[in-house]
């Protein structure tokens, strides 16, 4: 495993970090509260040093379980949380994204509480959670910083989401002086506007870090969906669009000159390509179990991508890999409605996540895919990763 450094906090984090959303939800696979912690600390013992977690995350159980885990070792691992969902005082509505709460008064209050359930006195890393640019005032950045002026947080960070886009976000980020880094849905498939944020960092004087989540586009680039694939009901993975997959499926058979030949699997390709920006200071995988584990944090001790390698995958996605038909994917959600992504010149096609404030929901069982599907209406996700 190596490491990086957030910003120029003095904070380090594995180049491939723990995405702790998967351990307080059933939305990756149900497992029991002892199979989390043995997951978290197997995750430990592969090298890895950073655990992202949220208190949103299953309302408290995420940070409980890492808090757990991590006890032995608190003193050689980097711990970060997220706050900014009012899970307190508003009940969730299946996966529905819940109402934000900024006041400085409900701040101080749901981070004392993370750091309870954490069993700390302070965290490495603090990020808001999906909040809107327009709700990020003086009064919040002063919370932030006073924070960390009392030593209780070391560096602070913006999550952005809950689907890609936020342009404004991630650049509002990389302008305060506050934010040591901003995490953002970043893989090969959807580097918009993730490979905006690297362009801005290398433009400006500051030294965010971009940290990335959703590093296999849900399943594609670890192929573990696949045509053949069973997807559960619950799988959060089913939110995707059928013709996402089905030229997805078709995008991975083109980067195969990635896996050189057996000396890197595809999911360690994806990773190593995002490893390839210094800016990414680390890459969030959604694990399920110890094989996952394994084989990604070795995605640091791969061949790194050559120089010609990442330009062979950068005409590929140029030239939407000589796909000439939708992805399914044809709006994009952010803070201005997309308008942001168009205004700088960026391909919103390329950039879409999900459909506009709309959700395809597929039921899976007994059925292959291609599968048959229906649109329902969903709010989005507060924990959606």
């Amino acid at each position: 495993m190596q490491y990086r450094e957030l910003g120029d906090s003095g904070v380090e984090v594995s180049e491939v970090g723990f995405g702790a959303w998967v351990v307080g939800t059933d939305w990756w696979g149900d497992r029991s509260r002892d199979d989390a912690i043995e997951m978290v600390q197997d995750a430990v013992d592969h090298g890895i040093t950073y655990f992202d977690t949220g208190d949103v995350y299953g309302h408290g159980d995420s940070e409980e379980i890492v808090g757990e885990a991590l006890r032995e070792v608190r003193d050689e691992v980097t711990i970060g949380t997220k706050i900014g969902y009012d899970f307190y005082n508003n009940p969730q509505a299946g996966h529905g994204e819940l109402p934000k709460e900024l006041d400085e008064q409900y701040l101080q209050k749901a981070f004392d509480r993370s750091l309870e359930r954490l069993g700390v006195d302070s965290v490495d890393f603090l990020q808001l959670h999906n909040v809107n640019v327009k709700e990020i005032t003086p009064e919040v950045v002063d919370t932030l910083r006073s924070f960390r002026d009392e030593g209780r947080v070391d560096a602070l960070g913006w999550a952005l989401g809950p689907s890609i886009g936020w342009l404004a976000e991630g650049e509002a980020a990389v302008e305060y002086d506050v934010f040591d880094a901003v995490q953002t849905v970043f893989n090969i498939f959807e580097q918009t506007p993730g490979r905006h944020f690297v362009d801005a960092v290398r433009a400006s004087d500051t030294e965010t870090s971009v940290l990335a989540r959703v590093p296999h586009s849900s399943g594609l680039l670890n192929e573990q969906v696949t045509p053949d694939t069973e997807l559960a009901a619950g799988d959060h993975r089913s939110h995707r669009p059928t013709e996402w997959y089905e030229t997805g499926w078709e995008k991975v058979d083109s980067l195969r000159f990635l896996e050189r030949d057996g000396a890197r699997t595809m999911g360690q390709a994806a990773i190593a390509w995002l490893l390839h920006h210094d800016e990414v200071a680390s890459v969030t995988p959604t694990f399920r179990d110890a094989t996952d584990i394994a084989e990604w944090t070795s995605a640091t001790a791969v061949p790194p991508l050559s120089a010609g390698e990442y330009e062979r995958v950068q005409q590929l996605v140029d030239d939407n890999f000589g796909i000439d038909r939708s992805d399914g994917m044809d709006a994009l959600r952010s803070s201005v409605g997309g308008d942001d992504i168009q205004a700088a010149g960026l391909d919103i096609g390329a950039a879409t996540y999900w459909s506009r404030m709309r959700w395809r929901r597929r039921r899976f069982t007994g059925m292959k895919l291609p599968f048959i599907c229906h649109s329902i209406r969903h709010t989005l996700l507060a924990t959606r990763h």
